[in-house]
């Protein structure tokens, strides 16, 4: 039992690391966690020769079914389908942490929703979690030259939406979110456009829930900036700097609680996308 527990403890975290990343989802992503660690229990003594990768193979196999499960209800969703996202603070407790890195960011995460299961799947398990491509073709039921060919689609599709590093220092980014946070909250257009590129690009996901939010994306800063004080002026939001998704982004609050997270992309110094999630179904982690 105790090398059980040893076993789980050093690895549960790459189980809940892949099940995010390929799901989008902190609570379906937990779901597969747990699943995970139920199958690793019922094999009883059985010795495993590498316990990372038969639990990366367990997690992934558990997160496409999920994935493809969902895809009826994604496709049916009214409005933008963003990632569910990952807010860090001080007060973060260490086992509620999803790893955050590079492949962690809102703007790589909504790209690989554009792709289908086969091909994030083998993307982030081979460039991400160094899998080869053996094992991925196992998981995905295919031959290995299948596995490398999704994955060498996905990073077509990766490099030509531009999904590129910081191209602001993080020093940068914060200030940039500072002034939008704090123009958001006074309600100031001007504050706000001038935080953003000329052809900034917003877009929200509600679920349909606020009637007024739009549907596509919203392009052009003014468009953005008023876009943004039509849905929350007169909410008494407060909004305030945080890491989201392993950069600078933004959170409002309505007495406390989170309303609404901002994630935020950067191009020289201005803000060139906002990703909005306010579907509350998305946020009941946050709470």
């Amino acid at each position: 039992m105790t090398d059980f527990a040893e076993l789980w403890t050093a690895h549960r975290y790459v189980v809940r690391d892949v099940a995010y990343r390929v799901l989008g989802s902190v609570a379906d992503a937990e779901d597969v966690t747990q699943e995970t660690y139920v199958r690793l229990l019922a094999r009883g003594d059985e010795p495993l020769d590498d316990p990372r990768a038969w639990l990366i193979t367990v997690a992934s196999r558990l997160s496409i079914d999920r994935l493809r499960a969902h895809e009826h209800s994604r496709r049916a969703y009214v409005g933008p389908w963003l990632p569910e996202p990952i807010v860090t603070d001080e007060r973060t407790l260490p086992e509620d942490r999803v790893t955050l890195d590079d492949s962690v960011r809102m703007a790589l995460l909504v790209v690989l929703e554009q792709l289908s299961p086969a091909e994030r799947t083998a993307f982030l398990l081979h460039d991400v979690f160094d899998l080869d491509f053996g094992r991925v073709a196992e998981i995905l039921g295919v031959s290995p030259a299948s596995a490398r060919q999704s994955a060498s689609r996905a990073r077509r599709r990766i490099t030509a939406q531009g999904e590129a590093r910081y191209t602001v220092e993080p020093a940068v980014a914060r200030r940039l979110s500072e002034r939008f946070a704090a123009a958001a909250t006074d309600g100031d257009l001007d504050g706000l456009v001038t935080a953003l590129a000329a052809d900034a690009r917003g877009h929200f996901d509600s679920g349909g829930i606020f009637p007024d939010a739009p549907t596509g994306v919203t392009v052009g800063a003014e468009l953005v900036a008023r876009q943004l004080i039509a849905n929350v002026g007169g909410m008494g939001l407060a909004f305030e700097v945080a890491e989201v998704n392993a950069e600078p982004g933004i959170i409002a609050r309505r007495r406390g609680r989170i309303v609404s997270v901002l994630a935020l992309e950067f191009a020289g110094d201005r803000i060139s996308v906002i990703h909005g999630i306010g579907n509350p179904a998305k946020l009941a982690h946050l709470r």
